[in-house]
């Protein structure tokens, strides 16, 4: 199995043992929400709370040994907007060490979580 598809798989059940096992302990990911940059503890914290991002329509665009992109459309469990969310992921030791998105909000009245 991919990276990316095991990635997608872990994430969709909340398995958070499964995803410390696919994101090195190095990881980064910078999301596109915020400037923020979050950890390895700080995403798998995030995918086992209650208001994990569900996705949907997931492809990978391509992938090997090194690194891999991927698109979905995500919801949000805080009633934001959905997004086209593009992912792009390097890989050390056949692990997610670097994660970084962009997203295309999915409505005209959308507005970026945590702005007013």
């Amino acid at each position: 199995m991919s990276i990316i598809a095991a990635y997608n798989e872990a994430w969709e059940k909340g398995d958070v043992e499964a995803l410390a096992e696919i994101i090195h302990d190095d990881c980064v990911f910078n999301p596109h929400v915020g400037g923020i940059t979050m950890s390895k503890s700080d995403i798998l914290g995030f995918a086992g709370g209650d208001g994990t991002p569900r996705a949907e329509n997931e492809r990978i665009l391509f992938e090997n040994d090194e690194v891999g992109v991927a698109h979905s459309i995500v919801h949000f469990a805080n009633g934001s907007t959905s997004e086209a969310v593009m992912s792009f992921m390097r890989f050390k030791d056949g692990k997610i060490i670097l994660m970084e998105t962009g997203a295309t909000p999915l409505s005209d009245d959308y507005k970026l979580v945590g702005q007013e």
